[in-house]
């Protein structure tokens, strides 16, 4: 083996030549070189990204959004607090609470905008939302009785600033014909303002439970549903069905994978399509490879057949060759490694400043995320790293076993 990495390393010098054919394999070696480079770049920074998105889908929107929810379709739920000490004490349940949601319009002005009136427990809520990460002024679990938190997109929109009156129009519902009545008008105070970015920014409206209850008739033991925080959202909706099965009254089960799950199948899908196309790249570099090793055989033939002259072994010959095409691709995945590695820690600074010198940020009211995100983990580097240097073993072996095969007496007597 010492000796196949002596020729491998002469061999590849040699290559350098100025002569034209040396110059050509060189050029073609050093080609696949730098596709490794990239391809093996590119899927870590793209891997990260990917897997930084879903982080922040775990993190940020599924620790506001609903997880698990029970939604009575036709009557409110009876007695909310013993089935919400009920559900919690259910495996792999981390808290409940409970709701009232009624689509409905918000009012300043001669401005109206849609919105979805949240009636909620203060107390309660924050143990299934992180919402008050993302709210300025009042916190959600600080909210008054005549008070409401709007998103920050409806502020927007209406023109209303913290602390001013605006009206939420909320619809009746005549209880014993199901005709819908003229709409309830309820002045309130904006109290806070949530500025978590996407969705939520445009629709929600969270006021007290209690004024929900009032407003829509409900004593105080009555909610149209109750909603669950889970240990693992992976496993939200297999959670939910156990768990449901616990409520007596006749519910609708939903789990995020109903509101958000074409979010997290897009990621998903995209992680799969990165893999494939970069990975065709590194292909097409270790194809390269092949190349270049073909000529390098077709050139080294004299030098072969002297070696085999000298007593040097058909294995000796094919780890030769299988070397030096390793070592190219070897500073492909070195140098790739450590650039994508360093651009991938940096991602998120680097699209930052991009976006400030385009003037325009185009996750900007896209996603639910106003910056790149970025979480590195080693596995991903782990597996590039062995499928690239697989698919070089691979690209060397045709062109080394061809060395294998040279005939000194044919090529020493021409």
């Amino acid at each position: 083996m010492l000796l196949s990495a002596y020729l491998s390393k002469r061999f590849r010098a040699s290559s350098g030549g100025k002569d034209e054919k040396n110059g050509f394999v060189s050029f073609i070696a050093k080609a696949s070189t730098v596709g490794i480079l990239l391809g093996v770049a590119v899927l870590i920074i793209a891997l990260s990204v990917i897997n930084g998105f879903e982080q922040q889908l775990v993190h940020r929107l599924l620790s506001v959004v609903p997880q698990v929810e029970y939604v009575a379709p036709n009557r409110p739920i009876d007695n909310w607090p013993d089935k919400v000490q009920k559900l919690t004490q259910q495996r792999d349940v981390v808290g409940a609470a409970p709701f009232i949601s009624v689509n409905g319009m918000a009012q300043y002005k001669s401005e109206l905008k849609a919105v979805e009136v949240r009636g909620i427990d203060p107390t309660l809520e924050s143990k299934v939302s992180a919402v008050n990460q993302y709210t300025k002024g009042k916190l959600v679990s600080q909210l008054g009785f005549d008070e409401v938190i709007l998103g920050q997109q409806i502020v927007k929109q209406l023109g209303v600033t913290q602390g001013e009156l605006i009206t939420l129009l909320i619809p009746q519902v005549n209880k014993t014909s199901n005709d819908i009545l003229a709409p309830k008008r309820v002045t309130l105070t904006l109290a806070g303002i949530i500025e978590m970015g996407g969705p939520i920014d445009s629709s929600a409206a969270f006021i007290h439970l209690e004024k929900a209850q009032r407003v829509l008739g409900y004593d105080l033991q009555q909610v149209t549903g109750l909603r669950l925080a889970v240990a693992d959202v992976y496993y939200a909706h297999q959670i939910a069905l156990r768990v449901g099965q616990t409520i007596d009254d006749y519910v609708y089960i939903s789990s995020w994978f109903r509101t958000q799950g074409s979010l997290y199948q897009d990621i998903q899908m995209v992680r799969t399509i990165v893999y494939i196309v970069v990975f065709l790249i590194i292909a097409v570099a270790s194809f390269n490879i092949v190349s270049s090793l073909v000529m390098e055989v077709r050139e080294k033939q004299a030098n072969i057949a002297i070696l085999k002259t000298m007593g040097a072994k058909d294995s000796t010959i094919l780890a030769t060759f299988i070397l030096q095409g390793l070592s190219q691709a070897f500073i492909g995945v070195i140098l790739g490694s450590f650039i994508g590695v360093i651009v991938a820690l940096n991602i998120s600074e680097l699209f930052t400043l991009l976006s400030q010198f385009a003037g325009s940020n185009p996750l900007e009211g896209v996603y639910f995320i106003e910056f790149l995100p970025s979480k590195l983990v080693w596995q991903d580097i782990v597996v590039t790293v062995i499928v690239t240097f697989v698919l070089a073993v691979l690209a060397t072996i045709y062109p080394a076993w061809q060395a294998t095969r040279v005939d000194p007496a044919k090529v020493l007597g021409n």
